[in-house]
């Protein structure tokens, strides 16, 4: 297996495990991930949220780790890249409104590279306008958006993933195992035991 080059977006208040997990894990298993988020640079750090589910309407919030990007936004460059994850949390509803952020998911989107977005980060896609046909899985808050920008919303288990095309899409950190196990997949990486 060829080591991949993945950009991983994430910002302030995104939810600390679908940070902080893929972040890590991708790298464990060979991967160089770059991750940026947009007006810092490489050493500055975003806040992360901890989101949990304790029988509320939705999920509760407490204040999470400090994440240190190791890349700039304003550096990079989206041809040098073979993937883009998306961290999910609240960080997805101000990073859409960034249009170099919506340039950035179009790239990958129209270069058919593969996508891994988890929970509020489809509130990215549909803003990019690239999930029209597509089956999107997202926190199910987040499924109007996903209806809205021409994407069949698929409401799956909370530790449930779905791939379709080159977007791996799931509900929340819950599904970590499978949503980085689909990416995996499209990536073309193998893991042998």
């Amino acid at each position: 297996m060829a080591a991949k080059k993945i950009l991983f977006l994430t910002g302030d208040f995104a939810e600390d495990y679908e940070t902080m997990v893929p972040f890590q894990a991708l790298q464990a298993i060979g991967h160089t991930v770059d991750a940026v988020c947009p007006g810092k640079r490489a050493g500055d750090r975003v806040k992360t949220a901890i989101h949990d589910f304790e029988g509320d309407q939705t999920y509760s919030e407490k204040p999470g780790h400090q994440f240190t990007l190791n890349a700039a936004f304003d550096d990079i460059d989206a041809s040098r890249y073979d993937a883009l994850a998306i961290a999910g949390g609240r960080a997805p509803e101000y990073l859409r409104l960034d249009a170099k952020v919506i340039d950035l998911v179009r790239h990958f989107a129209q270069g058919n590279k593969p996508i891994a977005a988890i929970c509020h980060a489809a509130q990215l896609l549909a803003a990019a306008d690239v999930i029209r046909g597509r089956r999107i899985s997202a926190y199910p808050a987040c499924a109007p958006e996903v209806r809205l920008a021409g994407g069949d919303y698929a409401d799956i288990p909370i530790d449930a993933a779905v791939t379709d095309a080159n977007f791996v899409t799931a509900p929340a950190w819950p599904a970590h195992p499978e949503w980085l196990r689909q990416f995996l997949v499209l990536l073309g990486t193998r893991i042998e035991l």
